[in-house]
């Protein structure tokens, strides 16, 4: 579970008094886990998403070539 709540005390904390090396490490460590979080939700997202194309056949979503070569 990504601690949100830690994120956020860190973010505020690096805002007004500043953080030590340990903290802006852990900070990383969290922001790269919650972004990992968000993009893996929304990849399953469109992985079980459709469209209807002009002869109202569902279509199912696909990475762009471009996406892929990312991965």
């Amino acid at each position: 579970m990504i601690d949100i709540e830690r994120i956020n005390f860190l973010a505020k904390k690096a805002k007004t008094e500043g953080l030590t090396e340990e903290e802006k490490k852990e900070q990383a460590v969290l922001r790269r886990a919650y972004i990992d979080s968000v993009v893996g939700n929304l990849r399953s997202q469109l992985d079980n998403t459709y469209t209807v194309n002009e002869k109202g056949e569902e279509v199912k979503i696909t990475a762009r070539q471009d996406e892929k070569l990312r991965d």
